[in-house]
């Protein structure tokens, strides 16, 4: 019989089992906290999009944040309420894409970066400092304005990089052939122009923070990136391969997602590796997140930042564990570029130009999640689009038709991943407790 994992609780009320979840959350306040205090001492600071290359700025050691770790530490602190309560006030929609919106609307809070009566920081960790460079890509239509707006309030220099499409669609890109082969995976025009973006880009780094860039720094970088996200894909084939589980997403995602932001340092890879050993050590000593394990379920879309707890609420009751997300699969299939020393500028253009294709856009994405599906021995599919982003809707009506035609079923529901205002606890459980017994159960039943 599997030993049953020890549940400590968390301040959100989801239990957290994994000592790298905690200790990434930790590194990850102390590492903020001295960025700001690099940023006082008057270094340059850069917020980015997630989409970003931030290896760049990793190698030219220029400190930076991520607009969608911002976005998730608002939420998770409940700042977000107010902050789209000033988008209103200052007449803007409130409803824009939070992901984009949260760190704009927060620049609007005169009271950021005050501290309260109790001297306790009003904004989240104390408010995010004001960066001299604001960076993004312009994969969506209002991304690129809701960045100019925010660097026009914090007096940031503003650079947008452009967006390319593919013209033709390997299928199973996740088959590792990208890990090497990549420079015969992708359009090689396509290739060529994101290297002169990022020539361009860099330039602008320069120009803007007086730091050089140098292609060994990058190099280094992309090596230990390499070596950080082969240990997810350790972690995740592992985890994949256990019944039952080990963890949960509550570990998983925020264990893997700190460590993301902190990618090519030596930090990073060590986080890694100790999530690997720790994960295995649990796996072989037989300990089960949930012993009653019945049904797996695969969450597709962002965390639910807001309230991780919602992910642990059908363990007890029914045995359903949610075991996959896409960060440390996206970690594992999606990062990996070998051949670096060649060419590292054009390794690091191979690595982001697809990231969009995997993620948002059918049939990458849809075929993914089917290998995934059978990787993982997935009962069903519960699947949030959060209804203001255009991007997270990625051809979600191919997907729920791919996967249900594989014999799967999905559950689709609109929520927003920070903004907690349309969120009901009591009808997204009551969503999720009638899927499982009215899909999942006699799906599988049938299955037998």
């Amino acid at each position: 019989m599997a030993e049953e994992a020890k549940r400590p609780e968390s301040q959100s009320g989801a239990v957290k089992r994994l000592k790298a979840t905690a200790t990434a959350s930790a590194y990850q306040k102390e590492w903020f906290q001295k960025t700001k205090e690099r940023v006082e001492a008057g270094e340059p600071f850069g917020y980015l999009n997630a989409d970003v290359p931030m290896e760049v700025l990793r190698a030219m050691d220029i400190p930076f944040v991520v607009n969608q770790w911002w976005a998730a530490i608002c939420g998770a602190k409940r700042m977000t309420k107010k902050y789209f309560g000033l988008l209103r006030d200052a007449g803007y929609r409130d409803d824009l894409c939070s992901y984009c919106a949260t760190a704009f609307a927060e620049s609007l809070d005169p009271d950021d970066r005050k501290l309260d009566e109790e001297g306790k920081p009003m904004g989240p960790w104390g408010g995010l400092p004001d960066p001299t460079i604001a960076i993004t890509r312009l994969t969506c239509d209002c991304q690129g304005k809701i960045f100019e707006q925010f660097a026009k309030n914090h007096g940031s220099a503003l650079y947008t990089m452009e967006n390319t499409v593919a013209r033709k669609v390997p299928l199973k890109w996740f088959d590792k052939v990208i890990w090497n082969d990549w420079e015969e995976f992708y359009d090689k025009d396509r290739i060529d122009e994101a290297v002169e973006e990022l020539q361009q880009m860099i330039r602008f780094l320069e120009q803007e923070t007086g730091k050089m860039f140098d292609m060994n720094s990058l190099e280094k970088v992309m090596n230990l990136i390499n070596e950080q996200e082969l240990y997810y894909n350790k972690t995740r084939d592992l985890i994949a391969s256990c019944h039952p589980v080990p963890v949960t997403v509550v570990d998983t995602i925020n264990a893997v997602m700190q460590a993301q932001w902190q990618r090519g340092t030596e930090w990073g890879r060590d986080h890694a590796k100790s999530l690997y050993e720790e994960v295995k050590a649990l796996a072989d000593a037989g300990v089960a997140a949930v012993p009653n394990e019945k049904y797996r379920l695969m969450w597709l879309g962002r965390g639910i930042w807001h309230d991780f707890s919602f992910y642990q609420s059908f363990e007890e009751k029914y045995g359903a564990v949610f075991m996959w997300s896409m960060y440390l699969a996206m970690g594992a299939d999606a990062y990996i570029r070998y051949h670096v020393e060649e060419d590292p500028l054009r390794a690091l253009a191979a690595r982001y130009i697809g990231m969009e294709d995997f993620l948002h856009m059918p049939p990458w994405n849809s075929q993914w999640y089917l290998q995934q599906i059978e990787q993982n021995d997935i009962d069903g599919v519960v699947y949030m689009i959060p209804g203001n982003c255009m991007q997270a809707v990625e051809g979600s009506y191919f997907i729920k038709k791919a996967i249900e035609d594989a014999g799967v079923p999905v559950l689709i529901f609109e929520a927003d991943p920070v903004d907690p205002r349309k969120w009901s606890a009591e009808n997204m459980r009551g969503f999720v407790n009638e899927f499982i017994e009215t899909k999942v159960i006699p799906n599988k039943e049938n299955k037998k």
